[in-house]
């Protein structure tokens, strides 16, 4: 990524980027150009963060926004998207993530240009970056709307997501929706009413913005998405449906 310094305060407790491990970055690159009108930037790096050497990282871009990295799913990893929320001190916080009832999947590391990171999983099994960013880049709002948090039921490890981001759930909520705020009450992600009908981990989807949802899903199923496995109801179905692409990741629809 270009240019910038260290973390601006108004990034704290905000989704600032999203990494799409891929088994095939042309197929998923083609998806994403079709469904959300990205376009895209390689970048060199001397040093790769996912498997070391000397490879090509994607950046999807949108206006002046570079929200998103699509790279070759490495060994360690499972297909799929990952949100990184920005802190102030990502070794600082990465020690807070066992005591809260975390697991760590990978400790702090560099990512040059970008900055630094942390993989974790939170109290019911789901994965979450951790990053400090080192870019000019702002938080891609062009590109993705508010997270949502799918679980099996209606549980939300609240104070998890509180004590390491400062994030609260919004005394306004419906039966469909939980409302979780992000410091100076920002929106910041969704809970939804739906839970992955196979019984796996709770998991964060990124909800991608679209001028239409109804042409999108089209779009979306013409290039070879499906439904997600999920037990979801037809509200939020309608306002914010969940897809997997054709590489099998999960994500979500929502208006620009």
């Amino acid at each position: 990524m270009s240019g910038g310094e260290t973390m601006t305060q108004s990034k704290a407790g905000q989704i600032v980027r999203h990494d799409l491990f891929t088994s095939d970055r042309e197929c998923s690159m083609a998806f994403y150009q079709h469904v959300a009108n990205w376009t895209y930037e390689v970048e060199r790096a001397s040093d790769f963060a996912w498997g070391g050497g000397e490879k090509d990282f994607i950046l999807a871009l949108s206006g002046d926004e570079a929200g998103a990295g699509l790279a070759e799913t490495p060994a360690e990893q499972e297909n799929g998207w990952t949100a990184y929320i920005e802190v102030p001190d990502v070794d600082v916080a990465i020690k807070r993530v066992g005591t809260l009832g975390g697991k760590i999947v990978r400790e702090p590391f560099e990512v040059p240009g970008v900055g630094r990171n942390a993989l974790v999983r939170d109290p019911l099994g789901a994965l979450v970056g951790i990053s400090l960013s080192r870019h000019s880049f702002p938080v891609p709002r062009q590109q993705f709307g508010p997270e949502v948090y799918v679980s099996n039921g209606t549980d939300f490890p609240q104070a998890f997501y509180a004590e390491l981001f400062g994030w609260q759930v919004s005394p306004a909520t419906d039966k469909n929706r939980v409302a979780l705020l992000g410091p100076r009450g920002v929106l910041v992600a969704n809970q939804h009413a739906a839970s992955w009908s196979a019984g796996s981990n709770a998991a964060w989807v990124p909800c991608i913005k679209v001028a239409s949802v109804s042409d999108a899903c089209r779009t979306a199923e013409t290039n070879g998405a499906r439904p997600a496995s999920v037990v979801i109801s037809g509200a939020v179905q309608a306002h914010s449906p969940i897809l997997c692409d054709p590489d099998g990741a999960p994500f979500a629809l929502g208006i620009e």
